[in-house]
């Protein structure tokens, strides 16, 4: 089978993904990120391709802008379609391959809780960590030192015998001393080097499977037809409608905590000035902070690199 195969490098791989598009791109060895729940034959490589969030939408305050949902999608759309490309690429070079998106969840996991979080098959920010792109911030995003956290992710798995990246060295991450992420976030998610992800995802995906149960619900138990006729008709039956055929508040949603992240070359150029206040910091979340800061920031800097790799 190899007479069939063109020999590549990684430089070579690296340089055609952005070529196709995509503003990073690392490689992470398919044994330090499970790739076994996808395919067993083919995740030898999880190469790892982000997109930079568009800093204009990045500007805007409000956490449930539909434009913010919007341009995130867009961006999304952008870096599958190269995702796909570069698929085609290393399958004309002899090396199958298929794309993982951010949305690529296991059904079966589901236990009729719309409202439960169920972990990916594959951690992006986990692979995007093993592939050098960048390290886990306070809340488990990925932060990168060219955009912080405002990247969107995809992964290619495909066994392309090239050399891996290796995790950087020093974290990004300015821990509870910066704390702007806690500070801002809007459904108060922000823990200790972790997440409350069912806080989270009712923010992250406003307007998901939990929305939509749940409103759904509201409309069969209305007590008459008016009731129902109101509820279908509502501000929230045409916030889902639009998601469905879009996208956007679905996929994407909430990310204040990766608006006012200072981390990133971009930041102080083009978002700083918009976020010097955090308007949603309050004096509780300043007390969270300080317990934080005051019991180990010296171990707070790297405790991203110690089994935190979480799947999120």
């Amino acid at each position: 089978m190899e007479i069939f195969r063109k020999p590549l490098t990684a430089q070579q791989l690296k340089a055609k993904a952005l070529e196709l598009g995509a503003d990073l791109c690392g490689i992470a060895d398919g044994a330090r990120v499970d790739t076994s729940r996808i395919t067993a034959l083919d995740g030898g490589r999880v190469i790892v391709l982000a997109r930079r969030l568009n800093d204009g939408v990045a500007r805007i305050r409000r956490w449930d802008d539909r434009h913010k949902y919007y341009n995130d999608e867009l961006a999304l759309t952008h870096l599958e379609e190269t995702s796909l490309e570069l698929v085609y690429w290393l399958e004309d070079a002899g090396y199958p391959a298929l794309v993982v998106p951010p949305t690529h969840v296991d059904p079966s996991e589901y236990q009729d809780d719309p409202r439960a979080h169920i972990t990916p098959l594959l951690s992006l920010p986990h692979a995007a960590v093993e592939a050098g792109l960048g390290t886990l911030g306070l809340n488990l995003q990925l932060l990168t030192p060219e955009f912080g956290p405002r990247v969107i992710l995809t992964a290619v798995l495909s066994s392309v015998p090239v050399e891996c990246d290796s995790p950087m060295a020093e974290a990004l991450c300015l821990g509870p001393s910066c704390g702007r992420c806690l500070k801002t976030c809007p459904p108060d998610a922000v823990r200790e080097w972790d997440r409350d992800w069912k806080a989270c995802d009712t923010h992250r995906s406003p307007h998901g499977f939990a929305q939509l149960s749940a409103h759904l619900d509201r409309i069969i138990e209305a007590d008459d037809a008016r009731t129902r006729k109101e509820l279908l008709r509502s501000e929230t039956s045409f916030n889902l409608w639009q998601s469905i055929l879009r996208g956007s508040g679905v996929i994407t949603g909430c990310r204040r905590c990766a608006d006012v992240c200072p981390v990133g070359k971009d930041y102080e150029q083009m978002l700083a000035d918009a976020h010097q206040e955090i308007p949603e910091n309050t004096p509780q979340k300043e007390q969270r902070l300080a317990a934080m800061t005051g019991r180990s920031p010296a171990y707070d800097r790297h405790k991203h690199f110690i089994g935190f790799l979480k799947q999120v």
